[in-house]
């Protein structure tokens, strides 16, 4: 199996056959089938390493390959390139690519039903929304100054009234008092900064019109042509994987500390902390990777706001139907 590791401020080399050994002494599926994710492992990914350990993919005869992400790493690019048959994604780069560069593009799903990105800060330093922003320096990874132009334009915040820095994903800039407030995964940097000595406050962009979802799950035309059963039975086996793991968010993490999780640098402590934040946030009524028509309409607002033109079409949800 193939692994691309990187972790945001915490890096590290898992092992590289740490998916062949989750499917070992299984039943040999019989269609190929590899997956691209957003990032490296860690517990944003924990329902897929479920459903791989637990063989849920090659009870849908599905031969599946995990490729780690990390910051080097362009999701959309390995689907366009044919090394991936799927790939989780940021909504706002993949309907920019559709709308802007005609990538061929189709959202069947998402993880996350809220964006778990957010403005992370010290609790002593009073930023509780948007408008405390103004004449702050925020430190913003490159990939997501949309995101951040988009909190501030729908919050009715001048770009020029914030100091917006790069970031590489490493609170201890934040810690040091070099910035006021970093956009960062709510779910996990509040933890890190607890083990240095402070404590964090956060809020999500989502709750202040920033109506994202996160880890949108993207695939070619061509491929939901041509292996639209193989795509149905990786939404199956994940959403189970997921259910599974969300049951008690404490369960897993811990298990996975030698394989999956092994040479990042974190604490399993971490990785538990990180589960149980996002549990609300990847939930849904009508079920793991879920978008309702509303969802759908208000991704498609948020971004018209910074000028990306999406449409419901960019959505395609029938597959759902068929989990």
């Amino acid at each position: 199996m193939k692994y691309t590791m990187n972790r945001r401020h915490f890096m590290g080399t898992a092992a590289a056959s740490t998916a062949a050994l989750a499917i070992a002494g299984r039943a040999h599926a019989t269609t190929p089938f590899t997956m691209q994710a957003a990032w490296i492992n860690d517990a944003e990914f924990a329902g897929y390493f479920l459903a791989l350990d637990n063989g849920y993919y090659t009870d849908e005869e599905l031969d599946l390959t995990y490729l780690s992400g990390g910051p080097d790493v362009i999701p959309e690019s390995t689907i366009i390139a044919g090394r991936a048959d799927l790939a989780l994604t940021l909504p706002d780069t993949t309907i920019r690519a559709i709308s802007e560069q005609g990538a061929k593009f189709k959202i069947i799903g998402t993880q996350y039903q809220k964006n778990p990105l957010g403005i992370v800060s010290l609790k002593k330093s009073g930023i509780n929304s948007p408008a405390d922003l103004i004449g702050k320096t925020v430190a913003v990874p490159p990939v997501n100054t949309v995101t951040i132009e988009a909190l501030l334009k729908l919050n009715g915040i001048d770009l020029n009234e914030v100091n917006i820095v790069p970031y590489s994903y490493d609170p201890t800039p934040l810690v040091r008092g070099e910035i006021d407030a970093s956009l960062d995964f709510t779910t996990n940097v509040p933890f890190t900064i607890s083990t240095l000595g402070e404590e964090a406050n956060s809020f999500l962009i989502y709750d202040y019109g920033v109506t994202t979802f996160n880890d949108t799950i993207v695939v070619t035309e061509e491929t939901l042509a041509t292996k639209r059963a193989e795509l149905v039975g990786w939404l199956r086996a994940s959403r189970k994987g997921w259910e599974e793991n969300l049951a008690d968010p404490t369960v897993y993490p811990p298990q996975w500390a030698d394989t999956w999780f092994k040479g990042t640098g974190r604490s399993i402590e971490n990785e538990v902390f990180f589960n149980e934040a996002q549990k609300d946030l990847i939930t849904a009524d009508t079920g793991v990777f879920s978008m309702s028509e509303e969802a759908i309409e208000k991704n498609i607002e948020a971004l018209a706001a910074v000028g990306i033109s999406g449409s419901r079409e960019m959505f395609d949800t029938t597959l759902l139907e068929e989990i």
